[in-house]
């Protein structure tokens, strides 16, 4: 369990498509002022997909004090809240949340590696930004590296560039970007900044490892939606409590037991910090594990699972008693 979240009334100010699958979304609070927030932070929203659900989206650039901005990618094969968003249009009402942040820039490094993926993007744009400014006061070096499958969805490509210049490289399609390479130019004590889908921040993650780096200097942040399996329906088990329930392809895991009455830790709900990790005790199907939490070897063993985003095709049974290990 968490803290209750606090919500206040909001309104679309305005949506632009910045591609083919990619919104944007400026949001006014109905009290009239924009709390800032710094790079890295994101909302909480509750949208109607089914039911209620929460949402967190990643706030894009510069605060103006007037407005929070978020880009929200239709997923068709998603949960529905991002279908839920794409049917909001300027004037319609919403809850959201004050801006909070478990994805900080720390100024104090020599150089920065930022690394995007996709719709992974948002919360980088005010990093660039920001970084930019770094290093025309400092120096510091600055590098990004932006992926995306197609040219038609590099969303704000041209702000990046415009922060940054030709220190923005572009990588379009499936071929894998060398990140060995990319961090092997980095000077020591340089950080590295990402976020996208699942299987590229276990890529870096790797490379990071393997060339010796602080694991501190790493910071990342998900999309927990981002799976190898599509999202369906599947039943779980929990022995503990006697239940026997299935997780609608519109739940996560976390929200099934929540709305089962079964007391739960969490705090993330992204996937990231682990507080929601279940010990798995049985697996009819397969486990598609869409955190970045686990370890390599622990994600294969299907021991534990991260109820917040990871799901399964078929049947699982877990033990809901959080242990730390």
């Amino acid at each position: 369990m968490k803290s209750e979240i606090h919500w206040m009334p909001a309104r679309v100010a305005a949506t632009r498509d910045l591609t083919p699958t990619v919104r944007e979304f400026l949001i006014r609070p109905e009290s009239g002022a924009a709390t800032p927030h710094e790079p890295g932070a994101h909302l909480q929203v509750q949208v109607l997909a089914g039911r209620m659900q929460t949402r967190s989206y990643s706030l894009v650039g510069e605060p103006d004090g007037i407005h929070w901005r978020i880009a929200v990618k239709r997923m068709d094969e998603g949960r529905g809240g991002s279908l839920a968003m794409w049917r909001l249009a300027a004037g319609d009402r919403m809850l959201v949340s004050e801006p909070q942040s478990h994805f900080s820039l720390d100024l104090g490094a020599p150089a920065y590696l930022v690394v995007a993926g996709g719709i992974g993007i948002t919360p980088l744009v005010f990093m660039a930004q920001r970084l930019a400014a770094l290093s025309a006061r400092s120096g510091a070096g600055v590098r990004m590296l932006y992926g995306a499958r197609n040219p038609e969805e590099l969303a704000y490509l041209s702000e990046l560039q415009g922060a940054l210049g030709d220190r923005v490289a572009v990588h379009v399609g499936a071929a894998p970007i060398d990140f060995a390479a990319e961090i092997a130019q980095l000077p020591a004590g340089a950080q590295l900044y990402t976020c996208g889908p699942v299987p590229m921040l276990e890529a870096v993650k790797r490379a990071w490892s393997e060339a010796g780096r602080p694991l501190p200097d790493l910071r990342f942040e998900t999309f927990g939606s981002s799976g190898r399996l599509p999202t369906q329906a599947f039943k779980l088990r929990v022995p503990r409590h006697e239940l026997e329930v299935e997780v609608p392809a519109n739940s996560t895991l976390l929200e099934a037991l929540e709305a089962a009455g079964v007391q739960t830790l969490w705090d993330c709900r992204r996937g990231e910090c682990g507080l929601c990790a279940m010990n798995v005790l049985a697996v009819d199907g397969e486990i598609d594990h869409r955190d970045v939490f686990l370890s390599e070897h622990e994600k294969k063993s299907n021991s534990r699972i991260c109820a917040c985003v990871s799901r399964a095709v078929g049947t699982l049974t877990i033990d809901s008693a959080y242990r730390p290990d």
